[in-house]
């Protein structure tokens, strides 16, 4: 039967209710317990006779000569109910019949047995219509089959696949592990604008947009870093968000346009110790939510047994490349680059195109988790440099599985070097870098009273979560992904 036909046919039930004077989206059930709740204490129940109320949608129904057997589901559990006609009267057992479909939210009171096979069931003495639904569960048609309809659909994937349901179950415990463990090493939680004068805190290409009120164009924010840093400098040490961020830029499987970072700032700190904190941090997490170290991603181990290996950017580069970064100009690393079959633009520094070979060469073969440390400066335009070498930042990447999850360093609180670096990226975005930062005098100013020496990362959630639930791209994670419209 076509889809039309079938919402056809569920409207007329849906008239078939009515017409008895029941309305079929009443405002309230008296369920009595959850499934799982009801299922626990089965035993107790069941000798006791006591009638309980159980509500949920409908996800099978069979009929056998003058009774019907279904399964509802909450979201604790799921359910065998037993309706017969002798016990319902004929006229209600009619009703239910003809007009209950898969689907259908439904509120069924009765006593608790167990079947002669064994399956706890329950054993129907009245029933409620709840919500009736119009359309079919996506067994009964083609859509879902199409991988981009369910994230397009998020609401049947939950529906229809456990696996999916309990991924973003395992994304808020993780999120939720991940404040309790900041909370405990006593970080402060904040908020700050996701509508900004200018996008800073990262490389990155913007969202534009307009406050009527105002009369202002605004961005959306590409990172919270720059706003997180004038709290360092108001007094607060030990300060972090969660929260979205926004960067209109490409999209691929370790990419989303909107993304959950969470961004934490230390005073008194160093990148090292950002290091030693982020093992500790994840030993905790995973520990808590996996049991153990090792987790498995793509069929393969992954060990996070501390301490992690640390090694430096240039290295890596040369380990997997034979190039020597350091001993090369830019236009000579820019040839070099086309080898691996890079595209370089005129506009891009030496920095840049390193980064490009290390993400299309490198990354990929990084497995275990590993600190690549001491990018060039030119990448890390709001970093401190090296005390020993003004080229390379105090900076550090985790990276693990091909994943770059965290991305921090020593924070440069030299209002003098911040707007010498600020002038930098503004001739860079006059040359035609949309991702370069833009001139903060705001921020410069906020510099100028003074900020304590700190560190600061930012953690990619999505990615991490990709990480641990295994999933091979971020639209696997995020519940409703940006997707091109049918």
């Amino acid at each position: 039967m076509a889809l039309d036909e079938i919402k056809n046919t569920r409207f007329e039930k849906l008239k078939a209710i009515q017409k008895t004077g029941v309305n079929p989206y009443p405002q309230s059930t008296k369920r009595t317990q959850k499934i799982e709740d009801a299922l626990k204490d089965f035993s107790k129940l069941s000798k006791s006779e006591k009638e309980v109320i159980l509500a949920g949608r409908i996800m099978s129904k069979r009929e056998h000569g003058g009774s019907t057997f279904c399964h509802i589901k909450d979201d604790s559990g799921q359910v065998q109910v037993y309706s017969k006609k002798d016990r319902l009267g004929e006229k209600s057992y009619q009703i239910f019949l003809n007009n209950f479909d898969i689907g259908d939210f439904i509120e069924a009171r009765g006593i608790l047995f167990k079947t002669k096979r064994g399956e706890k069931t329950l054993l129907v003495s009245d029933f409620k219509m709840l919500a009736k639904s119009l359309l079919p569960l996506p067994e009964k048609w083609h859509g879902l089959q199409d991988v981009e309809e369910r994230f397009r659909k998020r609401y049947l994937d939950l529906m229809t696949n456990e696996e999916v349901y309990q991924k973003f179950e395992l994304r808020s415990k993780i999120i939720a592990e991940i404040r309790n463990y900041l909370e405990k090493e006593e970080f402060l939680e904040v908020e700050t604008p996701i509508l900004q004068l200018l996008p800073g805190g990262a490389r990155a290409k913007p969202f534009k947009t307009h406050l009527n009120a105002l009369g202002l164009d605004l961005y959306l924010r590409v990172a919270p870093e720059l706003y997180l840093k004038r709290l360092l400098i108001g007094g607060f040490e030990k300060v972090y968000e969660i929260g979205r961020c926004f960067r209109n830029e490409g999209m691929d499987w370790a990419h989303n346009p909107d993304f959950t970072m969470l961004e934490l700032y230390w005073a008194y700190k160093d990148y090292k110790d950002l290091m030693k904190f982020i093992e500790r941090m994840f030993g905790s997490l995973i520990k808590k939510v996996f049991g153990n170290q090792i987790i498995k991603y793509e069929g393969r181990k992954i060990d996070f047994k501390t301490p992690w290996q640390r090694i430096e950017f240039s290295s890596l580069i040369q380990k997997y490349t034979k190039i020597r970064i350091e001993d090369l100009s830019r236009d000579y690393l820019a040839k070099k680059a086309g080898v691996f079959g890079l595209e370089i633009e005129k506009n891009e520094n030496k920095g840049k195109i390193a980064d490009e070979i290390f993400k299309k060469v490198c990354l990929p073969k990084i497995w275990q988790p590993t600190f690549v440390i001491h990018h060039p400066l030119e990448l890390s335009p709001l970093a401190k440099a090296l005390d020993n070498n003004y080229f390379l930042a105090a900076r550090f990447q985790l990276i693990a599985a091909g994943w770059e999850l965290v991305n921090g360093f020593s924070e440069l609180n030299d209002a003098f070097e911040q707007r010498k670096r600020f002038e930098e990226e503004e001739r860079e975005r006059t040359g035609g870098d949309e991702e370069a930062q833009r001139f903060d005098r705001d921020f410069i100013e906020a510099l100028e009273y003074g900020m304590p020496p700190a560190a600061g990362l930012g953690i990619g959630i999505d990615r991490l979560v990709a990480l641990l639930t295994d999933s091979h791209s971020l639209r696997e994670v995020i519940l409703f992904p940006i997707m091109r419209p049918r």
